[in-house]
């Protein structure tokens, strides 16, 4: 140990997939996400992602320090479009003094924080009724949207579906005996979709082309967006977004430019940035839902990261969770 330099107390904790899904919750990290979305937007506490591309493939940086909490932090994941691979990798660094509190498996996080930011989200944007549900997609994230959705909206009846048959048939089983809710498979989108009044988008299409189209949405459905993050992906046709009366944007500058729906959208004509609010003042009752199709969409954040994670780790701590690591990284004194 040098005289500028010294390892922090406690050591670091090292938390696995296999902890994260012993910790998580989903009625806290919903209340979580919804109390820190409710504080006003700081954008320099939460810069935009960045990229590095590689031969192979990219890495992706969502650097955070939410307003209120202990932990500044970021999510690296790390791509390997050539072999189908991803690892992401959540850091939590203690904002008193810089002391590397955590390094958590981001996989089962990722999942588990868009899902409960669109529950956090519905809470303000859904009508004081029961409703139908529509679920496009029948994987990891289809499932967390409709688990999530469920602990904040009445729901009366839910149709899934997604390309392959076993799939979608796996979900409506398995999902209809967790939630207790009649959940039904369709073979098509425009099936499912019709009449919902709660439409869940967890599936791009194997061709970027949009998976819900505006003809199929209700007149004053919401709609749940999170399957295109990127400026090359597509989920929402335009014309549905051109329909919507409300945009709600986790990260708005993300949302509008480099979300391939959006792009599309103002390039269709259409003038998404007149509607897009962000979430922060969607939940800090700045904004109120109007009549009419309203839209959440979702990049995805480091903020939700470290709000999330910074549950996780206080509860591991609490609970004796997670594995404390032998070495450690050296706090500098400057």
């Amino acid at each position: 140990m040098s005289e500028s330099g010294f390892r922090a107390e406690p050591p670091t904790l090292f938390l696995t997939d296999a902890d994260v899904a012993a910790l998580a919750d989903w009625d806290d990290a919903i209340a979580a996400l919804r109390a820190a979305y409710a504080r006003p937007d700081e954008p320099t506490r939460t810069p935009e992602r960045t990229v590095a591309v590689t031969d192979a493939g990219w890495q992706r940086i969502l650097p955070a320090a939410p307003a209120g909490g202990r932990f500044a932090g970021s999510k690296t994941i790390a791509a390997s479009l050539r072999n189908g691979l991803a690892s992401y990798l959540i850091t939590l660094f203690d904002q008193n003094d810089a002391r590397l509190a955590a390094l958590i498996d981001g996989n089962r996080i990722t999942g588990i924080r868009t899902a409960a930011t669109a529950a956090a989200a519905l809470t303000a944007m859904l009508p004081d009724r029961p409703v139908r549900v529509a679920v496009v997609g029948s994987g990891f994230e289809a499932r967390a949207q409709l688990r999530a959705a469920s602990r904040v909206a009445r729901i009366t009846e839910v149709r899934v579906t997604s390309p392959t048959p076993a799939n979608r048939e796996r979900f409506a089983r398995e999902l209809g005996d967790e939630l207790g809710l009649e959940v039904t498979a369709t073979a098509s989108a425009e099936e499912a979709v019709r009449g919902a009044d709660l439409v869940l988008c967890a599936a791009r299409s194997r061709d970027e082309s949009p998976t819900v189209l505006a003809e199929w949405v209700a007149p004053g459905a919401t709609v749940v967006s999170i399957g295109s993050t990127t400026r090359s992906q597509r989920e929402l046709d335009a014309a549905l977004v051109g329909r919507a009366a409300l945009i709600v944007a986790d990260a708005v500058a993300e949302v509008l430019h480099d979300s391939g729906d959006l792009i599309a959208a103002r390039a269709a004509g259409f003038d998404p940035d007149a509607v897009t609010v962000s979430l922060h003042a969607l939940l800090g009752g700045d904004v109120t839902r109007p009549d009419g199709i309203a839209i959440y969409k979702s990049t995805g954040s480091g903020f939700q990261d470290i709000v999330l994670a910074e549950q996780l780790y206080d509860r591991a701590v609490a609970q004796g969770v997670g594995t404390p690591l032998p070495v450690g990284i050296l706090t500098i004194r400057k």
